[in-house]
C-alpha cells in the first residue's frame, strides 16, 4: 500500500508542478518517490537478512540488523514528512 500511495503522490505532485508551474511541487514529488529506490537498496537486504534469521534466540547480528532497520525506516518516515511539509508550503 506505501508503494502505491507514493507513486500517487509522486504523479499529483508532479501533475501539480506541471500545471501550476511551482517547483515546490515538483520537489516535493521528486522526495517522496525516493522512497522506492531507498526502500528497494537498503531497506529490502536487511529485510531479506531478518527474515532468514532463526528467531529463537537473539544474536548480536539480529541487534545490529534490527538497529539498521530502525534508522532506514526513519529515514522513510523523514522522507514522507519533507514531502508533506514541502506540499504544504507549494500550497500556500
Amino acid at each position: 500500500m506505501q508503494a502505491s500511495l507514493a507513486v500517487i503522490g509522486f504523479l499529483l505532485g508532479f501533475l501539480a508542478w506541471y500545471m501550476t508551474g511551482i517547483w515546490q511541487w515538483g520537489l516535493g514529488a521528486a522526495i517522496l518517490v525516493c522512497n522506492w529506490p531507498f526502500t528497494l537498496v537498503a531497506i529490502m537486504p536487511v529485510n531479506n537478512r531478518l527474515v532468514a534469521m532463526p528467531v529463537d534466540s537473539p544474536t548480536d547480528e539480529l541487534r545490529i540488523l534490527m538497529s539498521k532497520w530502525i534508522r532506514f525506516h526513519a529515514v522513510r518516515s523523514a522522507l514522507g514528512a519533507t514531502a508533506t511539509i514541502i506540499f504544504v508550503w507549494a500550497m500556500n
